[in-house]
């Protein structure tokens, strides 16, 4: 497998359901994966759970988060694996929640 070419990376659960599914790069030394892209999760009964973007093994970018039955829980932004800016929260039955402020990285 060469340096730097995109892998997809699937687990199951033990019943055959998707688990996780995420794209991942070798890293240099050849030694690790590191998750690099596109990354989601999902409830065992199939409901994704969370998306969002890998970059060099942390999160970074938009990610929501779903609630089991398929409604948003959460929505905000990540920065080098680090929760930033604004986050929005919501009920399994839809309602908002109380947002959580964390500090932007400069």
């Amino acid at each position: 497998m060469d340096d730097g070419v995109l892998h997809i990376a699937e687990i199951h659960y033990e019943n055959g359901t998707l688990r996780f599914r995420y794209a991942r790069i070798l890293s240099a030394d050849r030694t690790r994966w590191i998750r690099h892209g596109l990354f989601s999760a999902h409830h065992p009964n199939g409901t994704l759970s969370s998306e969002g973007m890998y970059v060099n093994g942390q999160e970074h970018g938009l990610w929501t988060e779903y609630h089991s039955n398929g409604k948003i829980a959460a929505r905000g932004h990540y920065a080098n694996g680090k929760e930033v800016g604004h986050w929005e929260f919501w009920g399994s039955d839809g309602s908002p929640e109380e947002g959580e402020d964390y500090p932007l990285q400069e």
